[in-house]
């Protein structure tokens, strides 16, 4: 048995038009999956989809377009996913936002209730719509991006920092509600990963150069080096793990 198999298994990634999202679901692709490809534009999911499915075969993937602060467009991605492949196994809630960078004393209220709306409290919203299913089959994975940054302090991205620690300790909750009806959650803690989301952290050389000095293995992460840990919290390789924060950050937080 190939622990890492997900042939069968059909999973939604939001925000998976580019960077960590697109990493995960073309990895899970890869591993068998049937994927469904969600960020707010149409136009990059498709064209993501498109890709899948080049590679892996007409209808392993389709493109659902989403804003995951509206409840109403969430509840379309569930129901387009199950008019197309007629389950959800997996679920990766990736897709986030933070329009504020600067001291929380600084911060608007409607930009602090944006960071919690969209990286917490649609989270919730999501995973609602899509575990009754689960709890019926008695087999489910869900897995929050969350970020090192709920584990530490930051004087300039702090309000994003709270709402990822709130992700860590949503998993936490869940797993507890979820486990005894076989349904897994967890989230991956990222560091410093190269995509356009966090291009402000490492397009700059010398930020580049005191991050990388300061973190043991001396870069930052790819987005693939969290897609694998994706695949295995999603596949039996991953099936006594539940509510973990899974950290992979070249070991910045133990230095």
């Amino acid at each position: 048995m190939n622990l890492f198999d997900l042939t069968g298994k059909v999973a939604i990634v939001t925000g998976s038009s580019r960077g960590i999202g697109r990493a995960v679901a073309e990895r899970l692709a890869e591993h068998g999956a049937k994927v469904v490809i969600s960020s707010r534009k149409a136009a990059p999911c498709e064209e993501v989809a498109n890709a899948i499915n080049a590679a892996h075969g007409a209808g392993r993937a389709i493109a659902v377009a989403a804003n995951i602060s509206s409840k109403d467009d969430l509840a379309n991605l569930v129901a387009k996913t199950m008019e197309a492949f007629g389950r959800v196994d997996v679920l990766v809630c990736n897709a986030a936002s933070n329009p504020y960078y600067g001291p929380l004393g600084g911060i608007s209220d409607d930009q602090f209730r944006k960071i919690l709306d969209n990286n917490v409290v649609s989270n919730h919203w999501l995973i609602n719509m899509v575990v009754p299913q689960m709890i019926e089959r008695r087999d489910g994975a869900i897995i929050i991006v969350s970020s090192i940054g709920g584990l530490r302090g930051s004087p300039v991205i702090g309000a994003y920092n709270i709402s990822k620690a709130a992700d860590l300790q949503l998993a936490r909750n869940l797993a507890v509600e979820y486990g005894p009806h076989n349904i897994r959650v967890n989230c991956i803690a990222p560091g410093l990963i190269r995509t356009d989301f966090a291009r402000a952290l490492w397009e700059n050389p010398d930020t580049l150069e005191r991050y990388n000095s300061t973190t043991p293995l001396r870069r930052i992460g790819e987005p693939d080096e969290i897609a694998g840990v994706a695949v295995m919290l999603a596949s039996k390789a991953g099936s006594f793990i539940t509510g973990q924060g899974i950290v992979a950050d070249g070991g910045v937080t133990i230095a």
